[in-house]
């Protein structure tokens, strides 16, 4: 494959299927941005029943008629892993209850694994290279991340020297406000103008990282996914199948909701600070700023997750 120095070999899109990335790839069909080679779907086998559907429809309604191929990559099932004491897990962010009565977390490395991983032996494929063929120097992929202004500090770099970051709603013009880079609204409002208004989160099922709004979200209308994430938590409370049967047994108690509560006892219903800032508008009827900084807390990017930086547990993955 041969470019022009300092050109990208390949466009790709990192598809998570949620909103701010089903507004790249639509900007991208429509030709508001530059043509893209391919959108790269990274599968962790327990996304919601919409996430899997709407990823159906936006490759036969948006994709496939740009002439956009859609690749749908999986390194497997992160639930049926987590539980599977002869695989190989790579932990989830677990909330711990230590046996002291402190707070901890396991280490988060599910989004390595299950996301990036796989993204990044796509890529190669695509470039030509598959490891551990060596990529020729100065040949990389442009790859778009759906990062809106409202999220700004998550964006940065992926650090591979063969998959270069760009961000494109950081600087897209038409913003509500005036100002440069779109907004999570921004992209509501535009996918609604399409007629694209149902489009979901996207974010494992059982993610731990799931606000009070989604875990209502799940529990109040997915009562089947609701189940699902109740019996997982239950399942997960001595932590992975794989450190147990391994005799290194989790020093404390595991669970997906920050309350350290099993899940169906957890106090979901309750609204949490970010919550109600989300609802705070200013006098001009524009998201108020204390949201801007923060940005939308559930969801899950594979190069900018959401959250924080978990501590680390004593069961090792």
């Amino acid at each position: 494959m041969t470019t022009q120095p300092g050109q990208p070999a390949l466009r790709l899109l990192s598809l998570g299927a949620g909103v701010q990335s089903t507004t790249l790839l639509l900007l991208a069909a429509e030709g508001r941005l530059p043509g893209l080679d391919g959108a790269i779907f990274a599968d962790t086998g327990w996304e919601p029943a919409a996430v899997y559907e709407h990823l159906d429809r936006i490759d036969r309604e948006i994709a496939q008629p740009a002439g956009i191929p859609i690749y749908r990559v999986s390194a497997g099932n992160i639930r049926r892993d987590a539980l599977d004491p002869a695989h190989r897990f790579a932990s989830m962010p677990l909330f711990i209850k230590n046996p002291d009565g402190g707070d901890g977390m396991t280490r988060r490395q599910c989004t390595a694994e299950y996301k990036l991983k796989p993204i990044k032996a796509q890529v190669r494929q695509l470039l030509g290279c598959p490891h551990p063929k060596p990529i020729p120097r100065g040949t990389f992929a442009e790859q778009w991340i759906g990062i809106s202004r409202d999220e700004f500090g998550r964006a940065k770099d992926s650090g591979i020297g063969y998959l270069k970051s760009w961000h494109p709603l950081l600087y897209l013009e038409g913003a509500a406000d005036g100002r440069e880079g779109w907004t999570r609204e921004d992209c509501l409002r535009y996918l609604r103008s399409r007629g694209w208004a149902s489009t979901p989160k996207s974010a494992c099922i059982g993610c731990p990282f799931h606000g009070n709004r989604q875990w209502r979200e799940l529990r109040d209308n997915h009562p089947d996914e609701w189940a699902d994430a109740v019996d997982f938590d239950h399942s997960i409370r001595s932590g992975n199948a794989r450190g147990n049967a391994n005799g290194k047994p989790l020093l404390g108690e595991a669970y997906l909701h920050r309350s350290r509560l099993p899940l169906d006892q957890a106090p979901i219903d309750r609204v949490t600070a970010h919550e109600w800032a989300s609802k705070q508008t200013d006098v001009f009827g524009q998201i108020a700023d204390v949201e801007l900084e923060q940005g939308d807390p559930d969801g899950c990017s594979p190069w900018a997750c959401r959250s924080g930086q978990p501590v680390d547990n004593d069961q090792a993955a």
